[in-house]
């Protein structure tokens, strides 16, 4: 296998991408991390509402991704529908702040995913459309350190203010937009997009969906790959359940995210810089081994400790597959439809989360949690037989051998 001595460096626009995701997500799980009390202590409503809010919220992100996503391929520019998604999302930040009721928590919320579900898509093409394929892994490595980084310093930055304002959640939400108006700003200011980019042109299609035939049929197999991956890797809410039966006191609970994060944002541009050099299939292969052995730790876990060392290595795999799977979409997807191609897998795999989650509640439910991490490394295993399956379908081995 050849592999390259001199490549190309990753793209300032990237950086800026980047940064825009860092600092958004500081914003958004300043709050998030404290909605969930917020709602149940301050509003006095019920854990069914929380759940309502949650999932009204995904459920709204995930059919947005894919509109938005398919539209910025028929637009000259993707810029427009990033810059709206992210202004959304900061703006939904005081409407938390001001909330009396749930009404406008959940307008709050699903006003916030929707900006989510805008952005997701068309960035996601652009960092492809901004970068020579070579170095694609480090790109998406790249901009998933950094969003990583985002989702580990917001809920710290939560708790820091909480304890420095006294529990006052409402300011700590004011607090919230500074981050958000940053985002937009370095978006504005330093992402720029390509001069010439490929769209589909309007005599191949009258309706938003209707080039699915232009997609490779190796993006098919990835996107396959990717729901049975994210089959085997259901909600990160249930390292937080098992840390919590084992005795790990509420407040400290949130820590466990923590610690995932640190170690995804950790690893996540290695891990695609590295897959650049030696494949796609052999780092996500290496990204299973970890959920595999994080799962068995959880599973047989009797101690705080163990969910600790367990959520570390969940971590790591996060950062040896997200990011790669971003990649891999990137390198198979025509450049004319690579926003509905992300749009695409963003929704499928999101259908995926919430069927793993439920499931893994049903066996949590009837049989305990050694069974539902169980049951995650039966799905690891059969990730790995269509891994091995994909890799010896692909054309071009340098991107994945």
């Amino acid at each position: 296998m050849h592999i390259p001595t001199n490549k190309p460096t990753i793209p300032r626009g990237v950086w800026a991408l980047g940064l825009v995701s860092l600092f958004m997500d500081v914003s958004s799980e300043i709050i998030h991390g404290l909605l969930p009390v917020f709602l149940v202590t301050v509003i006095g409503a019920n854990v069914a509402t929380v759940g309502l809010v949650e999932g009204l919220g995904e459920a709204v992100a995930l059919i947005v991704r894919v509109l938005s996503g398919a539209l910025s391929d028929r637009m000259p520019r993707r810029k427009p529908l990033i810059v709206a998604g992210y202004l959304l999302g900061t703006l939904s930040k005081p409407l938390f702040a001001l909330a009396q009721g749930t009404g406008l928590v959940i307008t709050a919320r699903v006003s916030d995913r929707i900006g989510k579900g805008l952005r997701g898509a068309p960035r996601d093409a652009l960092v492809a459309d901004l970068t020579p394929a070579a170095i694609h892994g480090a790109a998406y490595g790249l901009r998933q350190t950094l969003d990583s980084l985002g989702a580990f310093l917001g809920p710290l930055l939560g708790i820091i203010l909480m304890f420095a304002l006294n529990n006052a959640y409402r300011t700590v939400f004011w607090l919230a937009l500074i981050p958000g108006f940053i985002s937009v700003t370095i978006l504005i200011l330093l992402v720029r997009e390509p001069g010439t980019q490929t769209r589909v042109k309007p005599n191949q299609s009258r309706v938003l969906f209707g080039n699915f035939r232009l997609l490779s049929r190796a993006y098919w197999v990835v996107l396959v790959i990717g729901i049975v991956f994210t089959l085997a890797r259901f909600s990160e809410a249930f390292l937080l359940l098992r840390a919590e039966k084992l005795g790990l006191a509420p407040h400290w609970v949130p820590g466990i995210l923590l610690i995932m994060s640190l170690f995804f944002a950790l690893t996540a541009y290695p891990a695609g810089h590295l897959s650049d050099r030696v494949g796609r299939i052999r780092m996500l292969i290496v990204g299973l081994v970890f959920l595999i052995v994080a799962d068995l730790v959880l599973a047989f876990a009797n101690q705080v400790a163990w969910v600790v060392v367990g959520a570390s290595l969940w971590g790591v795999h996060m950062g040896f597959t997200q990011g790669l799977f971003s990649a891999l979409i990137a390198d198979t997807a025509t450049a004319e439809l690579r926003g509905t191609a992300f749009g695409i897998y963003g929704l499928a795999t999101g259908l995926a989360v919430l069927f793993a989650s439920v499931f893994a509640g049903w066996l949590w439910d009837l049989h305990g949690p050694q069974t539902t991490f169980l049951a995650g490394v039966g799905f690891s295993l059969l990730t790995l037989i269509a891994l091995l399956y994909y890799q010896g379908q692909r054309r071009h081995p340098r991107h994945v051998c």
